[in-house]
């Protein structure tokens, strides 16, 4: 059945010489399909497999988890999705701002709760001096904690976030913010998330709004990563799909950006996988014993 997900959106674009990198068609969306599309996904996944009824979704304000909230509501119904704002102290007001404008157009539950107690009681308590990069990780893996409570007491499926060109760049907190067990988002580079927001009828001011992690005044996702989620997801799909770095370059891509793209998704592969496993025998669990996701027996989030 889980084949039946997987199709492509696009096309591998080959071009040759230009001044600036070309647009790409690999890249364009029928917003309208991939929106029909995953809300099936998420009935399908979630309801009908699962036997759950609702969805758990961390709304932080930016485009990712409003996509999300939109498609779980049109997949799900209202009353069965569950936003949770999980802000830490020095997230800004905005951000809330923009999660109520999500959950004001859908008409979902929300709840704020702030995790600044819950982080703090390890950060200032236990270890004193914290680079802000270990906070961000303690944030994240804080806020997983929650929504996997509230999983338990509403009977609810957290759903994740994270688009492709994150997981790719290995842009997020292992077991943190890549812990839910769907994730609609995570065939989509940030540019085609954007294309979908839109197909939706997201806020434009969350589509508009700078991406960011939002743990420091200022923060950006880009200035983060070195490089613009545009110029990111072109250099990404020809590499994905076979590309050399010359021919890459060829299409009008700076080599620092090629190197830079190619260097993060080579460098934290290891965040893509499940925990590497001492293998002693021939029933190892992902390394021989392979199977597809059983929904036999499943019982309620935990």
């Amino acid at each position: 059945m889980a084949a039946r997900y997987h199709f492509r959106i696009g096309i591998p674009v080959f071009g040759t010489a230009h001044q600036q990198p070309v647009a790409d068609a690999a890249l364009e969306l029928d917003s309208a399909l991939v929106r029909r599309w995953l809300v099936a996904f998420l009935s399908d996944e979630i309801q009908r497999k699962r036997g759950i009824k609702g969805a758990i979704i961390g709304l932080s304000g930016g485009v990712d988890s409003a996509v999300v909230a939109f498609l779980c509501t049109e997949a799900l119904g209202k009353e069965n999705v569950f936003c949770f704002s999980l802000p830490y102290k020095t997230s800004s007001h905005s951000s809330g701002e923009h999660a109520a404008l999500v959950v004001k157009q859908l008409g979902v539950m929300r709840e704020t709760i702030d995790i600044s107690p819950m982080v703090d009681g390890y950060v200032e308590e236990l270890e004193g001096e914290i680079d802000q990069h270990r906070v961000g990780n303690v944030c994240a893996r804080c806020r997983m904690t929650v929504l996997f409570d509230q999983s338990a007491k509403l009977g609810a499926l957290p759903v994740g976030t994270g688009n492709k060109t994150e997981r790719c760049f290995g842009y997020f907190t292992w077991h943190g913010d890549d812990a839910p067990p769907i994730n609609p988002l995570g065939d989509l580079y940030k540019t085609q998330v954007i294309a979908l927001a839109r197909e939706l009828g997201v806020p434009e001011v969350i589509i508009q709004k700078p991406p960011t992690a939002d743990l420091v005044p200022g923060q950006s996702d880009e200035t983060d990563l070195g490089v613009t989620y545009d110029i990111a997801d072109r250099i990404l799909i020809r590499s994905l799909r076979g590309q050399t770095v010359r021919q890459i370059e060829t299409d009008g891509f700076s080599a620092a950006d090629v190197r830079l793209v190619r260097d993060k998704v080579a460098g934290t592969h290891w965040k893509r996988h499940l925990p590497t496993v001492a293998m002693l025998s021939d029933t190892s669990i992902n390394d021989y014993y392979l199977r597809p996701v059983d929904y036999r027996g499943v019982k309620k989030p935990q």
